[in-house]
Formats: C-alpha cells, sequence, structure tokens
C-alpha cells in the first residue's frame, strides 16, 4: 500500500520567499532593508527625494529598513507593502516570533545597504558618489510593517545614533506605551494617518486589535512631551479624506498633537492596494496641493514646500528650513526635477503579490 506524504507549508518561508522576489534584504527573523527608489536616483541621476528639499536628507546615503517586516496591527485599505494575508491563509500579525539583538540588526542593515549599493561601480557612478553611498547617514525606519512591536526599539535608534546615522521613525501610533518609553528619541517620529476618528478608523485602517484608535489617540497626545522634530503624515485618498469635513477633523488632531510639520501625500494606486482601491482615489499633485492649502488655513500653519514628484506638500509654523538632518543641496523653495513622477516609476520597484 502507497503511503502518501502531505507537504506541509512553512508561512514564515512563504512569506520570506516573496519578500525577497521583492528585492528584500532580510536580517534575522524580523528585519529588512530595501533600496528606495530615491536611493536608486540619487545615486546613478543625482536627484533627491522629497525629504532632502524638506529636510536635507542626502538620499543616497539613506537605508531603508524595517525591524517588523511581517507584523503590523492594522490591514488598511491603502496599503501598497506585502501583507502575509496576500500570501498565506493564516497568520498572527500582532507580535513578533522572537527579538533580535538591536546592535545585529544596525550592522547588518548597514552591510545589507551596501549591498544594494555595490553593483552601481560596473555603471559609470563616479567614486566619490559611490563611497559616500557606501557611508550611510540616515536610517527611515519605515519599510514596512508596524516597527513599534519590536520592544527593543530604543536600544536600536541609541546604537544607529552611536554611529552617527540619523533616524526617522514611522507608527501608525499603536503603540504608545513603547514611544512613551524609549530609550533615546529619533531624530525624527513621524505619525502617519488616513482618518480623523473612529468610525474612519475601524473601516480604513482596519485594526486587528481591540482599542486601536484610543491607542492612536494616546500616542497623539503625548506627541507634545517629544524634543524631537515630530511629523503628521496624512496620506490624502481621492473620495475619501480630502473634503471640508476631513480638513475640520485633522485639524482637531493638529490642535492635539501640535507637530513641527504635517505633511499631505497622495496615495499611489500600487502594489497591492489596486486589489481594494481604483486609479480614481489617487489624487494630482494639484488635488494635493488644495486640500494642504485648506488645512493650514484650519490650523494656523503655512504651506512652506512641496514636491510635485512625490505628490507631497509640507506644512509648519517654521518661516524657514531650521531643522536639517543632512546636507542635501536642496531645500524648501527650490524647483522639482522636470518630468519626474513617483508613481509612473512604482512598478520597477513594487511587485503585487498574490495568493
Amino acid at each position: 500500500m502507497a503511503v502518501r506524504l502531505q507537504v506541509v507549508k512553512d508561512p514564515y518561508k512563504e512569506i520570506n520567499d516573496k519578500l525577497r522576489a521583492q528585492k528584500y534584504h532580510l536580517i534575522g527573523s524580523h528585519s529588512a532593508v530595501k533600496k528606495c527608489l530615491w536611493t536608486h536616483k540619487a545615486v546613478y541621476e543625482g536627484k533627491l527625494c522629497y525629504k532632502g528639499k524638506f529636510y536635507g536628507i542626502e538620499s543616497h546615503r539613506c537605508i531603508q529598513s524595517s525591524v517588523s517586516t511581517q507584523w503590523c496591527w492594522n490591514a488598511c485599505i491603502h496599503c501598497w507593502r506585502l501583507r502575509p494575508t496576500d500570501v498565506v491563509d493564516e497568520w498572527d500579525e500582532k507580535g513578533l516570533i522572537s527579538i533580535d539583538d538591536p546592535r545585529f540588526i544596525v550592522e547588518m542593515s548597514i552591510i545589507e545597504h551596501r549591498r544594494t549599493i555595490s553593483g552601481y561601480k560596473a555603471l559609470g557612478v563616479p567614486e566619490d558618489v559611490i563611497r559616500e553611498a557606501m557611508d550611510p547617514k540616515h536610517v527611515a525606519i519605515s519599510l514596512t510593517g508596524e516597527n513599534t512591536l519590536y520592544p527593543r526599539l530604543g536600544e536600536l535608534i541609541k546604537e544607529y545614533h552611536r554611529r552617527g546615522i540619523t533616524t526617522f521613525l514611522v507608527t501608525r501610533a499603536v503603540r504608545p506605551d513603547i514611544l512613551a518609553n524609549l530609550d533615546e528619541e529619533p531624530s525624527q517620529l513621524y505619525i502617519s494617518l488616513e482618518t480623523y476618528d473612529e468610525e474612519g478608523y475601524e473601516f480604513f485602517t482596519a485594526p486587528l486589535v481591540a482599542n486601536a484608535w484610543r491607542l492612536t489617540m494616546e500616542t497623539i497626545e503625548i506627541l507634545p512631551s517629544f524634543t524631537c522634530p515630530t511629523v503628521y503624515r496624512i496620506t490624502a485618498v481621492k473620495g475619501w479624506n480630502m473634503d471640508e469635513k476631513a480638513v475640520k477633523g485633522f485639524a482637531r488632531l493638529v490642535e492635539i498633537g501640535m507637530p513641527t510639520f504635517i505633511e499631505v501625500k497622495a496615495y499611489m494606486h500600487v502594489g497591492t492596494s489596486v486589489t481594494r482601491l481604483t486609479r480614481d482615489n489617487m489624487p494630482t499633485h494639484e488635488e494635493v496641493l488644495r486640500f494642504a492649502e485648506d488645512l493650514a488655513k484650519e490650523t494656523g500653519y503655512k504651506l512652506v514646500s512641496h514636491s510635485r514628484p512625490s505628490r507631497v506638500a509640507l506644512l509648519s509654523k517654521l518661516d524657514k528650513p531650521l531643522i536639517r538632518h543632512g546636507n542635501a543641496k536642496i531645500s524648501w523653495w527650490d524647483p522639482d526635477y522636470e518630468g519626474e513622477d513617483e508613481y509612473e516609476h512604482q512598478s520597477i520597484y513594487g511587485i503585487i503579490a498574490t495568493k
């Protein structure tokens, strides 16, 4: 009698295989680095992303990373990153399966960043550009997942700072307990927002844990206590959160959190989000600017800069770019690169994942 063996698939391996196919450089059990579109453009074309214009970031010296590649407490409709449930039917996203040492993660993230740069030597890129890119000065802890689920986040930030690398932490604000007890603050803290009330939050960001909106509000309430610059990053989705009601709703959150900056950035119709939203939900740069101007009037902030290629506007109460984290040779009032559109380039770097 023949015995039929049943192959049991490993969901963790399946997800990692998909991430590798999307050019993620995996580190340990829960971290990753991936070369950003603008890192490529900075190295190969000398063009910097909007963070260079807004905050002085040198894009060719910036690591795009995550310490929570497969775990998040939200399943946002607009998210274009690979979500585990895009690959496997069952997955517990609420907690990391193990905790890697922060020094190991930092060291490996630098090594993997250098690996992403090494191929440019054969493409005629000037030696001084390669040399600078191999010596990263910034890390965006934002690639994917919810990075505040990593309990040793403060130690990680401190280790990057010890090595002379500035840190830019992006969070959905669901872990006020972690943020309030960091060993060291990041160089800049971003709160991602798409909604301004609990009803919208439950629908659009699809929380996987109870009380996620309450936790978000707790984070917003402690935001003024941070000494580092703080940012609201509002993802503008046409037909959803760009009307007069949204302006007033976001203004209430601004009044509570008092961020140093507000970024209004267009939703990009790429990645797995195309299965949930339409291209009509992606606003033009002009529509982003109009919404940003309305928000500026409602909050007393000023529209101080914008970047057409990334469809993003910057609001602040500062009159000039006093906060610069690097030596980018562009600033708030410099013109945009002609003919650039971040959306048109995303298909090169984002792969739509299906089961």
